[in-house]
């Protein structure tokens, strides 16, 4: 995977043709799994047909590749209205004459084609957009986030299952303690070195905070039911006005895909039901009931800061990590990452992936909810579009960070952002509490 010292054009061609076909591969398994008729259908108001997101990977690809580094004319100009991700939303994109599969895979295809001659004869250097190919590498994260999208539209389908993948690997090291202390002190927070960060990652800067404890792990299913049995859903004391309100009007009782059946507590994941598995970091979570579980249990969620301090702070070297284990790409060793498997490892897993103070599971398995709003770092600069990330900064979004499983390694780093509104529970959501270290 590229890094800071990837120059040699050669090699930052190979690593870019790499991503591109990784993204490709993972779009074809996500969409060649089912029938057209599956493809065309919205399973979810909450989500895109299938057909969009495969024809809209093409359509982005095509625009800031070929058009705005290659000086490309359109392609297919009528159609880009109809693969605008602002001009629609979700709900209408079915009533839209979007391209049938077939025509959608080989307008794809055929901007891939043209993509690859463009990258042989690029010299990736002297353009904003060219430097260290970081438009290549713009487009390689844009359709793995299609693709985990699309991950989560399979999820909400109903239907037999048509996805498979190997379960991922047990904890094997024993109990853990609950949670680590952070000690206080400043740390570099955001990035201005990661080659294909977004605008959001940057700029990098110093930011000084107080002592606090982390969970070790993400909070688990086992955990979560004590919640659900404590009357934590029904108990307004745990919960924010707008979360209570939200609980009321949804009728929220439990994770999204859970049922209670015979006495246990199931789950649909991927058209399989199957028993809750109390190890595994629970899934499915809104920001609000993140929230009111880490009320009820005394703590609550880590700032953004916090999380990424101790996912990225080195205490014995005062710098900060790419990853917790380190700036050596991910690996399987390290975290459940890139749909190699199509759940949540149990918590405590992957020891290798571990932070230096102790903290598991920072990258991959579900994506972590803070307390932050989402909103620009200091000095915060548009690139190369404000509809990526400007757009959407103010108290409406919460900030995710971490990834899951669903992420691809190139769209997951210690650095990066995600965001989404407080009350959304289909993305592949957990989280981890914290609490103040200054009465200890």
């Amino acid at each position: 995977m590229l890094n800071a010292d990837t120059t040699d054009p050669a090699v930052l061609r190979e690593l870019i043709a790499a991503e591109l076909e990784a993204a490709r591969t993972r779009t074809a398994g996500l969409t060649d799994c089912v029938e057209d008729g599956e493809l065309t259908a919205q399973h979810s108001p909450l989500m895109s047909p299938l057909v969009w997101d495969l024809a809209h990977i093409g359509n982005q690809e095509e625009l800031w590749l070929l058009r705005n580094v290659g000086g490309r004319d359109p392609m297919h100009p009528e159609i880009d209205p109809l693969y605008d991700a602002f001009e629609h939303p979700r709900a209408e994109r079915p009533s839209l004459p979007l391209l049938p599969p077939d025509q959608a895979r080989a307008y794809a295809h055929e901007v891939r084609g043209r993509v690859f001659d463009l990258l042989a004869a690029s010299p990736l250097e002297g353009a904003p957009l060219l430097d260290a190919g970081f438009a290549f590498g713009m487009i390689a994260q844009h359709e793995q986030q299609h693709d985990e999208t699309m991950l989560i539209t399979h999820q909400l389908r109903k239907g037999p299952a048509v996805l498979t993948a190997p379960p991922p690997p047990p904890a094997t090291d024993g109990p853990l303690p609950a949670e680590v202390l952070v000690p206080a002190g400043p740390f570099t927070m955001g990035t201005d070195t990661e080659p294909w960060a977004l605008d959001n990652e940057r700029p990098a800067h110093r930011v000084d905070l107080p002592a606090y404890w982390l969970d070790t792990t993400p909070v688990s299913n086992a955990a979560y039911q004590e919640f659900i049995a404590d009357g934590g859903y029904r108990d307004p004391r745990w919960w924010t006005a707008e979360g209570w309100a939200h609980r009321q009007q949804a009728g929220l009782e439990a994770p999204l895909f859970w049922s209670r059946e015979g006495g246990q507590w199931l789950r649909r994941r991927f058209g399989t039901v199957e028993p809750v598995p109390g190890d595994e970091p629970v899934l499915h979570v809104s920001w609000y009931e993140a929230d009111a579980y880490a009320r009820w249990a005394g703590r609550r969620l880590p700032t953004e800061a916090e999380w990424e301090k101790a996912a990225r702070h080195d205490p014995v070297a005062d710098r900060s990590r790419r990853y917790p284990w380190g700036d050596e790409s991910p690996g399987p060793e390290h975290a459940n990452l890139g749909q190699r498997h199509l759940r949540p490892a149990p918590v405590g897993g992957y020891p290798a992936g571990r932070s230096p103070y102790g903290v598991r599971q920072l990258i991959g398995d579900v994506w972590e909810w803070t307390a932050s709003d989402f909103t620009g770092y200091p000095g915060f600069r548009v690139w190369p579009y404000k509809e990526y990330s400007e757009v959407f900064f103010g108290p409406e979004y919460k900030v995710l960070r971490g990834g899951s499983f669903a992420v691809a390694p190139v769209a997951c780093r210690g650095t990066f952002r995600n965001w989404d509104y407080p009350v959304r529970r289909q993305i592949f959501s957990g989280f981890r509490t914290a609490r103040d270290a200054e009465a200890d």
